[in-house]
C-alpha cells in the first residue's frame, strides 16, 4: 500500500485551491455615487443587473429588473395603481447614458450630462402621485431632462403632457427619444421654464424637477382653479423642501411634503426675480 502521508501537503494545497474557486466573487456591477437630483434623504436600494445580462441587452431581464424596482417603490408607500402601472412599463434604461445602463433600475438618480440628472425612480413616482391627476387634465413639466418623467406622465394614458427643458441639447435629444419610444403625444419645448408655457396655459397641474429659491409667479398665473403645483424650493445644495400648492378661490394653499435634493433652477427668469414667499 502506498504511503499517503507524503501526499498530505499536496492534497491540502489542492483542497484550498478548490475552496477558493468556489467562493470567488460573483459577477457584479459597480455602483457610483448618485447625483443629487430627485433623491430624498433616504438610503438607495439597488436592483443591479449582471454584466452578462447587460452585454446581451436582454429586454426581458430589463423588464424583470423594472418590476423588482416597482416593488421597492410600492414598499416605500406609493399605492396609486396608475402610477405604479406606468413605472412598470416605461423603459428607464432607454433614458440613461450608456455608461450607466447597468444602474438603470437602481433606485437613485444618475447623471445625464450638462450638469443635469435623471431623477430617482421613487421620486418620479412620488411627485407624479402628488399631482393627483385626473382623466382629461393638462400637465406641464418644468425640466424635461432625458424625458423620463414626461414618459411616465404620458404612460398614464389619460393626461395631456407638456414639457420644457432649458438646455438645448437635452431638449433636442429628449424630443427625439420620446418620439422614438412612441410617446408622440408629448409636447416638448426648449426654453426657460420659469415663465411656463403661456401658449398652452392654463394647466391643471405643474411639476417642477429643478429647485428654484422661490415659487415662480408665472407658474402660479398659469394654474387653473383647483390646480396643483409640485415643486422643490430651496437654495442650491443637498436639501430643499418639496411643496404641493393647490389653487383655491384664487389663492394658494401650501403643503410641505418632505425634504429632497435637486439641481438648482437656472435661466434668466431667476435673475433679479422678485421672490414669491412661501407660507
Amino acid at each position: 500500500m502506498a504511503d499517503l502521508s507524503r501526499c498530505k501537503p499536496l492534497i491540502l494545497l489542492l483542497f484550498c485551491l478548490l475552496i477558493a474557486g468556489c467562493v470567488a466573487s460573483p459577477d457584479s456591477v459597480p455602483t457610483s455615487s448618485p447625483e443629487k437630483t430627485g433623491a430624498p434623504l433616504t438610503p438607495a436600494t439597488h436592483t443591479p443587473l449582471s454584466s452578462q445580462t447587460l452585454s446581451t441587452f436582454d429586454e426581458e431581464a430589463f423588464r424583470q429588473a423594472r418590476l423588482r424596482l416597482v416593488e421597492i417603490i410600492e414598499a416605500q408607500g406609493i399605492a396609486n395603481p396608475d402610477v405604479l402601472g406606468a413605472m412598470r412599463i416605461v423603459p428607464r434604461h432607454k433614458f440613461v447614458l450608456p455608461e450607466y445602463i447597468d444602474q438603470a433600475y437602481e433606485d437613485h438618480a444618475l447623471p445625464i450630462n450638462y450638469g443635469q440628472t435623471i431623477s430617482q425612480p421613487y421620486v418620479v413616482a412620488w411627485m407624479t402621485d402628488l399631482l393627483g391627476l385626473k382623466p382629461g387634465e393638462k400637465v406641464l413639466e418644468i425640466g424635461t431632462g432625458s424625458g423620463y418623467q414626461a414618459a411616465v406622465l404620458a404612460q398614464l394614458g389619460y393626461v395631456d403632457v407638456y414639457t420644457i427643458e432649458i438646455v438645448p441639447e437635452l431638449a433636442s435629444s429628449a424630443a427625439v427619444r420620446l418620439q422614438e419610444l412612441g410617446y408622440t403625444q408629448v409636447h416638448t419645448m426648449q426654453g426657460d421654464g420659469y415663465y411656463g408655457w403661456p401658449e398652452y396655459a392654463p394647466f391643471d397641474a405643474i411639476v417642477v424637477t429643478a429647485a428654484p429659491d422661490h415659487l415662480p409667479p408665472p407658474l402660479v398665473e398659469q394654474l387653473v382653479e383647483g390646480g396643483r403645483i409640485v415643486i422643490p424650493i430651496g437654495p442650491p445644495g443637498w436639501s430643499q423642501v418639496l411643496w404641493k400648492f393647490v389653487k383655491e378661490n384664487g389663492e394658494l394653499k401650501a403643503y410641505q411634503i418632505g425634504y429632497v435634493g435637486f439641481v438648482p433652477f437656472t435661466g434668466a427668469g431667476m435673475q433679479g426675480a422678485t421672490p414669491t414667499p412661501v407660507r
